[in-house]
């Protein structure tokens, strides 16, 4: 019987090094001979890259705050159900950018939405799927806020455009999750080189490595 698939996801806040991270590491595990899955939130499969669209062009009160966890919602049941499970169960490792803490620290930071409330929709959606681990990367906001502004050229999207003072609430947000979850977190320094914070995520996946 072949190595078991697993699934895991990166996080934090705009401007961290996800997507650049995300892609190296699936490099990496597919250089070790690790058949590997990259993809994306939200996005990932047909269904979940249309609900994208939808949820990250336009204006910046386009939905409801309702609303917009409901379509992330959607989106991520589709994502499951067509790129992600299928993956796992076929022996090979997912490298998500970007999962439901996301979505808990993005939609359920403030207003009308608990944290409760986006677990709830995770669990009738997606049946309350984790990932294996999440690795956290972690940056002080001012040099996020940097690298976020450089990266859009000032033309973020609907929700990575939102004011300083939002994203400080997911950031914080996002720092509770890692201390309430330890098992499932693992909190990455983003300083530093390329090199060096790729190096820093393949260690935190050591004990998971075949």
């Amino acid at each position: 019987m072949g190595a078991p698939g697993r699934f895991i996801s990166l996080e934090g806040g705009e401007g961290v090094g996800k997507s650049t991270q995300a892609r190296l590491l699936a490099d990496a595990l597919n250089q070790r001979g690790i058949g590997t899955v990259l993809t994306r939130e939200p996005g990932g499969s047909d269904g979940a890259e249309a609900i994208r669209g939808l949820l990250l062009s336009g204006a910046a009160d386009r939905w409801s705050v309702r609303a917009e966890a409901l379509l992330f919602a959607a989106a991520r049941a589709d994502h499951i159900e067509r790129t992600i499970l299928p993956a796992v169960n076929a022996g090979k490792w997912v490298i998500c950018d970007r999962f439901l803490d996301s979505s808990r620290a993005y939609q359920g930071v403030s207003g009308p939405l608990s944290d409760a409330d986006i677990l709830t929709l995770h669990r009738i959606g997606s049946a309350g799927l984790l990932p294996d681990r999440t690795l956290l990367l972690s940056l002080p906001l001012d040099q996020s806020s940097e690298r976020a502004n450089a990266r859009d050229d000032g033309a973020a999207d609907r929700i990575g455009g939102r004011q300083a003072d939002f994203h400080r609430h997911v950031a914080d947000a996002f720092r509770r999750f890692a201390t309430d979850e330890p098992e499932r977190f693992r909190v990455i320094a983003a300083e530093g080189s390329i090199e060096t914070v790729q190096q820093r995520l393949l260690d935190a996946l050591s004990d998971l490595l075949p």
